[in-house]
């Protein structure tokens, strides 16, 4: 849908529906992009793209590569860090649930261009559990949530995330092999869940599932010691991470 048709049913801004739709194509081709490019995303003619990055530019929204493309700028980093605190937020009465109700620490995450980031816990209330800092990053392919996050991309997406990143060995378990790992993200799509079976970490288990028709790229997980994620509290708790996720979907759309 072009801006101008996208604004008049909205009854919105007409600049402003085309800045966010400058920025989201920005975002949909990895953050850099030339203005051609951006013209023909955006449906839009090249002068008006030029108008629309210049003035993103002087308010420090976009900046111009040394290629002369232009790529997402600094400022929508304090944006992004204060919506995550703030989805975090949101998601606490579902993930405090969980912990209720499974008696492991829960999670949400969500991916953060070639990275996991953690963005909300509740922790378990065992003297022994796991705990990550709110704001860490993590490769995706060692942990349950980036896993699951990985499988619902298209494959050619992965592969470049992969190229970029690498397969560091977190743990002897981690899987580093790109063709295992293509075979494990076919077995998560069947499955609808992922585990990292200290993968991650040794010692630590983890189950995960991703959250339906989110603003975002997120998955929620359970995490614990190995002696207590048995086989039979991850069956256990998929289902419930499921509607756990759903109902998060849920929220986010009446606050949308």
């Amino acid at each position: 849908m072009a801006a101008s048709e996208q604004a008049e049913r909205t009854g919105g801004v007409q600049s402003v529906t085309r800045a966010f739709q400058v920025l989201e194509a920005m975002a949909e081709s990895d953050g850099r992009i030339s203005l051609s490019a951006l013209a023909t995303a955006c449906d839009l003619p090249l002068p008006t793209i030029h108008r629309l990055v210049r003035t993103l530019t002087d308010l420090g929204y976009v900046r111009q590569e040394p290629s002369r493309q232009y790529a997402l700028g600094p400022k929508l980093i304090r944006l992004g860090e204060s919506a995550s605190r703030l989805l975090g937020t949101w998601a606490r009465p579902h993930l405090a649930e969980l912990v209720d109700t499974l008696g492991e620490t829960a999670n949400l995450a969500m991916l953060d261009g070639d990275r996991v980031v953690y963005v909300g816990q509740v922790p378990s209330r065992h003297s022994m559990r796991m705990f990550t800092e709110v704001g860490r990053k993590v490769y995706a392919h060692c942990t349950a949530v980036g896993k699951v996050l990985l499988a619902n991309l298209p494959a050619e997406q992965v592969q470049e995330i992969l190229r970029r990143t690498g397969m560091p060995a977190q743990t002897e378990h981690t899987i580093t092999d790109p063709e295992r790992f293509a075979e494990e993200l076919d077995r998560i799509r069947e499955r609808g869940y992922a585990t990292d079976d200290g993968e991650q970490e040794v010692g630590v288990r983890c189950v995960a599932v991703a959250v339906p028709g989110g603003p975002a790229q997120m998955a929620i997980s359970i995490s614990g010691p190995v002696t207590r994620m048995t086989d039979e509290l991850v069956a256990r708790a998929v289902p419930l991470l499921q509607k756990a996720a759903a109902a998060l979907a849920a929220d986010l759309t009446q606050r949308s």
